[in-house]
C-alpha cells in the first residue's frame, strides 16, 4: 500500500526533525507507535472473527453435507429392510403354500423305478416294483420303495427257516 523504502524513510525523519524540533519528536514517535498498535490490534482482531465466521460457515457446510450423508444412508437402509421383508414374506407364502397343497413331485404313471432301470435282479426279485404305484395316497417314489422294502422284509421273516444246518446233516 505505502511504498516506504530506506531513503524514503530517512528524509521523511530529517523533514520530521526539522519540523516538529528534537525536543518534541520523541513525543511523537511514541503517539505513532501507541496508535499504529491499535490499528495492528483491530486488524487482528478483525481477521480472527472472519476466519471464525469462515469456521462456521465450513462447519453449516459439512454439517449440511452430514446430514444429507445420514438421510441417504437411512433411505437405503429403509430401501433394503422392506426389500428382505419382502422376500421373507415371499419366501414364507411359497413354504406355506407348498405345506397347504403338496403336490407329487412325480407323476406315477411315467416314473420308473431305480433299480428297475439299472437291471438290478436282486431289487427286483425282492418285490421292488417296475412301476410306482400309488401307495397310502401317496406316489412318491421314496414312499412307494420303502413300502416295497418293508414287504420284502416281511415276507422273507414269514418264510420257513430251516431247523438243521447242511452241514449238520451230513454229519460233520
Amino acid at each position: 500500500m505505502f511504498d516506504f523504502t530506506s531513503s524514503k524513510l530517512l528524509i521523511l525523519g530529517i523533514v520530521a526533525l526539522l519540523v516538529i524540533g528534537p525536543k518534541d519528536l520523541p513525543a511523537l514517535l511514541r503517539t505513532v507507535g501507541k496508535y499504529v498498535g491499535i490499528i495492528k490490534r483491530q486488524a487482528a482482531e478483525f481477521r480472527a472473527q472472519f476466519d471464525e465466521a469462515m469456521r462456521e460457515s465450513e462447519l453449516a457446510e459439512l454439517r449440511k453435507s452430514v446430514e444429507s450423508i445420514q438421510q441417504e444412508t437411512e433411505t437405503a437402509m429403509q430401501d433394503a429392510q422392506s426389500s428382505v421383508e419382502q422376500h421373507l414374506a415371499d419366501a414364507r407364502a411359497s413354504v406355506d403354500g407348498a405345506i397347504a397343497d403338496p403336490k407329487p413331485a412325480v407323476n406315477s404313471e411315467t416314473y420308473e423305478h431305480p433299480t428297475a432301470l439299472a437291471g438290478d435282479a436282486g431289487a427286483a426279485a425282492q418285490g421292488a416294483p417296475e412301476k410306482a404305484d400309488v401307495v397310502n395316497g401317496s406316489s412318491h417314489p421314496a414312499d412307494t420303495a420303502t413300502v416295497a422294502a418293508n414287504e420284502a422284509v416281511e415276507g422273507a421273516t414269514t418264510s420257513p427257516q430251516p431247523t438243521e444246518r447242511a452241514s449238520e446233516k451230513s454229519g460233520a
